[in-house]
């Protein structure tokens, strides 16, 4: 975790956002029409980097007497990760994962993203607002507590 993870977060925020910041921010929304294209790509890697901070998280739990604030905030942002690219990157997490995958596994994973589409926007807010905490974190807040 850190600025890189931090900096993902809003961009996968503003990527599940994309006429609310078009409107706040014309410069921004040009921005994220370049990056549209790679969009998929974005969020199979994000999905698959938030699924695999949540089983780091799940493995460490070990640390949260010693780092309960910092298991939880590498928590938060694996699985807002793990929404957000999924919801974002589910094209390209339907071509390569699912087309293998049984008609039972695809009509389920259509569901949960049904489900995460109807949240979509809440996702996207969640998003930036857990990448500016991990940004804070990682810059401020660790050398202060010094961890």
């Amino acid at each position: 975790m850190g600025v890189v993870n931090g900096i993902v977060l809003i961009v996968l925020g503003a990527l599940c956002l994309p006429s609310l910041v078009a409107k706040k921010n014309q410069k921004a929304g040009e921005l994220l029409d370049k990056i549209v294209p790679y969009q998929g790509w974005i969020g199979m890697i994000a999905c698959l980097w938030g699924v695999w901070g949540i089983i780091s998280a799940v493995l460490s739990l070990g640390i949260i007497g010693a780092w309960p604030l910092q298991w939880a905030t590498n928590l938060a942002a694996s699985v807002v990760n793990a929404a957000g690219g999924f919801i974002l990157g589910f094209g390209m997490i339907q071509k390569f994962a699912l087309a293998k995958a049984g008609p039972s596994a695809q009509e389920q994973a259509l569901r949960v993203r049904d489900r995460l589409v109807a949240m979509q926007s809440k996702i996207g807010i969640f998003a930036i607002l857990v990448g500016v905490w991990v940004v804070l974190y990682a810059l401020v807040l660790r050398s202060v507590l010094r961890i």
